[in-house]
């Protein structure tokens, strides 16, 4: 892998993985959801990079 394509894909990794700890720090302190926990928490892990945000915009009741 050349040096160019890692400086593009570093940033994503480590937006990917902020993300996804946010959205389930998020998701273990709010009290209410759209639906069971356990299903966001599989969205939020499996869903690549919009897992969390899919999460941030639907999952959460305000």
């Amino acid at each position: 892998m050349d040096s160019t394509m890692l400086q593009l894909i570093i940033p994503l990794i480590v937006l990917h993985f902020t993300l996804v700890i946010i959205a389930l720090i998020d998701l273990k302190r709010i009290e209410e959801t759209k639906g069971p926990k356990w299903i966001w928490a599989l969205i939020i892990i499996l869903g690549n990079l919009a897992g969390p945000i899919i999460y941030f915009i639907f999952g959460r009741r305000i």
